[in-house]
């Protein structure tokens, strides 16, 4: 198990997995659930799952946390409160092709945004392993036609999706001023908390609006894998993914999400996968295989 969480490629490689579900599953059930309700029970179902790990070291490390409240503060509402919701919203106005091709220009966004907030840059064969990783994402999304990614083109959902793409930018290199010596699950707690509140009143208006949860088992089912799956293990596996390779080798994994859902498409939806998913699949491996060759800096 020691040498299961040791090992950050595999945390973000399993966080691109869960986030490709939770993106497929957002998708699938917007007819039932409304995105705010979405986001809301999926932060809730975290929360209680994080709480009896994070209680623990809550008074040794409160003074730490208490100090931090505007980091906290920040990064509490940009990657719980804003991140997912505005995903949720997107998926309700735009297709998963486009969606999923906006959401992968994450790593484009953290690592400018690193470069401007941290002054990171990134060397040669970093910046390869983005560019080939990109190439197969692009591939993958415009299923292989110039004709296709020619072809899409922007709606209200992704303008959505562009401003989660933002705020997760600003979430991943803003992990870089968290503050030191508080347990990670401590940390999500108090992440999780700070994007509940934020969330609550949207929420609420949300419910005035007339726009409820229908109950099922799917939607059930839906809400519960956001918050076990995406929510708690992708968040903590996330973080301690950034805590080890950086922000920019770490937000690369994004480039994984749109082959889990060809995959998980395959399996779930019965959709045959065609030549263009290998290539674009063998081409995101590839750069990020270029890029975690270097040692990071």
């Amino acid at each position: 198990m020691k040498r299961f969480t040791a090992n950050p490629y595999l945390l973000l490689s399993l966080t691109a997995l869960f986030w490709a579900g939770n993106m497929v599953l957002g998708r699938g059930i917007r007819g039932d659930v409304p995105p705010i309700a979405l986001a809301f029970w999926r932060w809730s179902i975290a929360l209680a799952l994080v709480l009896p790990f994070a209680l623990p070291h809550l008074r040794a490390q409160w003074p730490s946390l208490r100090a931090a409240w505007k980091e906290v503060l920040v990064l509490g509402v940009l990657g719980v409160g804003c991140y997912n919701t505005f995903a949720y919203l997107a998926l309700q106005h735009t297709t998963a092709t486009n969606a999923t091709l906006l959401n992968s220009f994450i790593p484009i966004a953290t690592i400018a945004l690193a470069f401007v907030l941290l002054g990171k840059r990134l060397h040669r064969l970093e910046a390869a392993g983005v560019i080939v990783s990109l190439a197969g994402v692009t591939v993958i999304v415009s299923r292989g036609s110039i004709d296709t990614l020619i072809g899409l083109s922007l709606n209200t959902g992704d303008l959505w999706m562009l401003g989660a793409v933002l705020v997760w930018g600003l979430y991943t290199v803003g992990l870089q001023w968290r503050p030191q010596g508080v347990h990670p699950m401590l940390m999500l707690a108090a992440l999780t908390l700070v994007g509940l509140t934020a969330l609550a009143p949207v929420y609420l208006w949300e419910l005035s609006t007339g726009r409820h949860i229908v109950l099922s088992a799917a939607s059930l089912t839906g809400i519960l894998y956001t918050g076990v799956f995406p929510g708690f293990l992708g968040y903590i596996f996330y973080n301690a993914g950034v805590a080890a390779v950086g922000p920019s080798r770490a937000s690369l994994f994004i480039h994984l999400m749109p082959v889990f859902a060809t995959i998980l498409a395959a399996i779930f939806l019965g959709e045959r996968p065609y030549a263009y998913h290998f290539i674009g699949i063998s081409l995101v491996f590839s750069g990020i295989l270029l890029t975690t060759r270097r040692p990071a800096t």
